[in-house]
C-alpha cells in the first residue's frame, strides 16, 4: 500500500510551486500518489485527521511570519491561524512534521520564540554544522558534520523557543535546524533544493525582495559548483523513518 504524506505550500509563483513539488518527489523517493499537495494560498485549509497521514511537509512561503499582524493579508492570517491549530495538535501527538523555512518561523513564534528580519541570508549555499545532538539524530543519518545547503530568506529565528533542540547551526543564521519532541523537525535551509531548483528561484525572485536583477550573475556564481546533496538526505530519511507503507483503511 502507498505511503501518505501531505505537502502544504503557500506559493504565489506557479513555476516555484511546480519545481518544489518535483524536487520533493525526486529527493524523497515518494511516488506521485504518495505526496498530496495542498496549495494554501488558493485553497481552503483542509480539515485533517492526522491519523490518516504518515507525515506533513510544510514548505517555504512568500509570507513573512514576523510582519506586523496589521500588514498581513486575510489569507495569511487564516493560514497562520490554522497552522498554529494544526501544529498544536501535532505537538500533543508528536506527529511527524518537516517544516522548511516558513514552518520554522511559524512554530518558533507559536511557542514563544522570536523571529525577525535582523538576521537574513542572501541566496547562497553557506557551510552548516551539526550540533552534538544533530550528530545523533536519525533524520541526519549520513549527513557529515559540516555540509552545505541552499538558503535565501528575509527573516530568521532571533530567540529560539523553549523545547527546541538545535541540530544544525550556521554562521549567519545560528539556528538552521531544530527538533521538537521526537518527530517534529524544522529547518531554515532548504533540503528540497538542488541546483535546478535554486536556479528556478533565482529566475523568479529577481527584483522581488531577494536580490536586484542586475546582480543575477553574482547570485548564480554563489550557488554554482556546490555539493548540497547531503542536505537532501533529510527528505529521504524523513520519508523512510515515518512512512508506514501501510496506507489507510
Amino acid at each position: 500500500m502507498a505511503r501518505r504524506f501531505l505537502m502544504m505550500t503557500t506559493r504565489i509563483y506557479e513555476k516555484v510551486a511546480v519545481s518544489e513539488r518535483e524536487a520533493l518527489l525526486k529527493l524523497s523517493g515518494l511516488r506521485e500518489d504518495e505526496l498530496i499537495n495542498v496549495r494554501l494560498e488558493r485553497e481552503p485549509f483542509p480539515d485533517l485527521d492526522l491519523g490518516q497521514w504518515d507525515g506533513i511537509i510544510l514548505c517555504g512561503s512568500h509570507f513573512d511570519t514576523s510582519a506586523p499582524e496589521s500588514s498581513k493579508s486575510l489569507r495569511q492570517l487564516d493560514v497562520e491561524r490554522n497552522l498554529r491549530r494544526l501544529t498544536a495538535e501535532a505537538m500533543e501527538r508528536d506527529f511527524p512534521i518537516l517544516g522548511i523555512c516558513y514552518g520554522l518561523g511559524v512554530m518558533t513564534q507559536m511557542l514563544g520564540g522570536t523571529v525577525g528580519t535582523e538576521i537574513s541570508e542572501e541566496i547562497g549555499a553557506p557551510e552548516l554544522t551539526l550540533t552534538t545532538e544533530g550528530r545523533r539524530d536519525p533524520l541526519l543519518r549520513g549527513v557529515p558534520r559540516e555540509f552545505r545547503a541552499y538558503v535565501g530568506h528575509h527573516e530568521s529565528v532571533i530567540e529560539p523557543a523553549a523545547g527546541m533542540v538545535p541540530l544544525v547551526t550556521g554562521k549567519v543564521a545560528p539556528l538552521q535546524m531544530a527538533r521538537i519532541g521526537k518527530n517534529i523537525y524544522l529547518t531554515q535551509f532548504h533540503p528540497e533544493l538542488d541546483y535546478d531548483g535554486i536556479m528556478v528561484r533565482i529566475e523568479v525572485f529577481a527584483d522581488h525582495g531577494y536580490y536586484p536583477k542586475k546582480e543575477r550573475a553574482l547570485v548564480e556564481e554563489r550557488v554554482t559548483g556546490v555539493d548540497v546533496s547531503p542536505a537532501h538526505l533529510i527528505l529521504s530519511n524523513f520519508v523512510d523513518r515515518f512512512g508506514t507503507q501501510e496506507g489507510v483503511a
